[in-house]
């Protein structure tokens, strides 16, 4: 019978939650790498500079490597022979390093969690609880494999109960463009196959724990139907277009992991979860001698990358920038911004929106007219910060507050990640505003633009509480112009057209 001791069992849940916020896996560092040495999409390229540079950034400072630091999704495997110590449950223990490791003082994770989910929404404060999924097997250690899953990922799960004689394939190909850019592409596609329809997503969610090796696969050739399915899927979805950031380009998936389960007669359940560039997980087994260890990997594992705009960036100054200086952007433009911006996210959102509804002024300090909104939820800084990472969050989400908000404040600009839908980009064609797009996935070098940041409005919202940052030549790029176009729509378009011409140049 092996003892796992409580505070091993802690410790190593709260040092292994810490370790992935700031280790990408170096499978998918290699396979982001060899995915942007073959781009032939400038937008997408750069994107993916901005992806490695981050992470190599967050190796080196232990930062997280984005601003959503996730829901804890735990699978353990738990030995007959496997003895807790103490009165505390297996899921009070999980919790107990959920919480360690978020309220860690020399790298703080945002609190994302809401209890009362239907309701009040009211954050925990620590990130609990954990989701947890646990099997009682043969053997007598504990296998832990635990991630820590961002919203704007999970946010784009689908699940379908298909007939029987239906193709995975063409589902797959069908629903992924309509996912849009929030999960933060490029990434991996976790499939689960069988079973009933909750057996089939945390089949989905489990296979997102497994290594990049597609490329291994297609080598060696496929030796089963998975496999054969894995290869099929991994093919159309690139065939796509959609690239990096939802921006056009050559790679979309990075590897399609698929689990299976014996399934009813009459059934066919699939589920879908993608995995962003934020992807983060990690193993360990409890035997009852210590805390787990993870070695940190070396940094001569990440590439040298880097990332210069050049003389292609227009320089703009939130201060003074004009409505006419915005007019003349492309769709495409690279900006470098300068000067103060205010934030807010969905619930900031929907009190400004209360307040206008109701003839009430807005906070002090909340003045929207000609300037730009950032949507962000960032992280508590640390030590010498101005603010803890502080990437983008999916601007789709906002979308039914855009027209109100741009009609009743003279609110000039947005800025978020992933495509707007077409009642946003409506509004900000009637409006004559604009959206740009910073890079989901970049959080700690956005952070490096950020040089002054203070809380100016709802406090109480936490992570959602509206600041006003002072940036220094932040990356973005023209997503919605004035006009209506919106490079996530032009840009997968014309790289579909694209990859579809080569390859019929390859068959001929």
């Amino acid at each position: 019978m092996t003892l796992i001791r409580n505070e091993d069992f802690i410790q190593s849940v709260a040092d292994a939650l810490q370790y992935i916020s700031y280790y990408h896996p170096l499978d998918f560092i290699q396979a982001v790498h060899e995915a942007y040495e073959r781009e032939e999409s400038p937008a997408a390229k750069d994107a993916m500079a901005q992806i490695l540079i981050n992470s190599r950034l967050c190796a080196e400072g232990k930062r997280p490597i984005c601003q959503d630091t996730g829901i804890v999704t735990v699978f353990l495997k738990i030995g007959m022979d496997v003895q807790f110590e103490g009165g505390m449950s297996v899921a009070d223990l999980v919790n107990e390093g959920v919480r360690r490791a978020y309220l860690l003082p020399d790298n703080v994770l945002r609190a994302s969690i809401l209890e009362d989910p239907a309701g009040a929404r009211k954050n925990t404060r620590d990130n609990t609880p954990a989701v947890i999924h646990m099997e009682v097997v043969q053997g007598n250690t504990v296998d832990v494999k635990l991630a820590a899953k961002g919203g704007g990922s999970e946010n784009k799960a689908k699940m379908v109960m298909l007939n029987p004689s239906d193709s995975i394939a063409d589902w797959v190909e069908a629903t992924l463009p309509t996912m849009g850019a929030g999960w933060c592409p490029p990434g991996m596609l976790g499939i689960g196959i069988g079973g009933t329809a909750e057996k089939a997503a945390v089949l989905a969610k489990e296979s997102l724990m497994d290594p990049i090796d597609i490329h291994e696969l297609r080598k060696r050739g496929p030796s089963n139907r998975v496999e054969e399915l894995r290869l099929e899927i991994m093919d159309r979805a690139n065939a796509l277009g959609i690239g990096a950031q939802g921006l056009g380009g050559l790679t979309t998936v990075l590897d399609v992991k698929i689990m299976d389960y014996p399934t009813h007669a009459a059934s066919l359940p699939v589920a879908m979860i993608p995995n962003c560039a934020a992807t983060r997980h990690a193993h360990f087994t409890l035997d009852g001698s210590g805390i787990a260890e993870l070695t940190p990997p070396s940094l001569d594992q990440w590439p040298q990358i880097t990332w210069d705009v050049g003389p292609r960036a227009k320089k703009v100054n939130l201060d003074t920038v004009t409505r006419e200086e915005v007019a003349s952007w492309q769709p495409g433009d690279t900006l470098l911004l300068s000067g103060k911006m205010l934030t807010g996210r969905d619930a900031a959102h929907k009190r400004l929106l209360g307040m206008l509804e109701n003839g009430e002024p807005l906070p002090e300090g909340v003045n929207f007219k000609d300037r730009f909104i950032y949507y962000v939820g960032p992280v508590d800084p640390v030590r010498d910060e101005v603010i803890g990472p502080a990437g983008p969050t999916t601007a789709t989400r906002m979308d039914k507050f855009t027209g109100p908000l741009l009609a009743q404040t003279g609110l000039m600009g947005m800025i978020g990640k992933a495509e707007r839908g077409q009642i946003a980009i409506d509004a900000i064609k009637e409006h004559k505003s604009v959206y740009l797009m910073a890079v989901g996935g970049a959080a700690y070098l956005v952070s490096k633009a950020i040089r002054k940041a203070s809380v100016v409005a709802f406090a109480d919202l936490g992570m959602e509480a509206i600041h006003e940052f002072e940036v220094e030549e932040m990356p973005v790029t023209v997503a919605v112009d004035m006009n209506g176009t919106s490079v996530h729509r032009t840009g997968p378009q014309l790289w579909k057209e694209k990859i579809a011409e080569q390859r019929a140049i390859e068959v001929t």
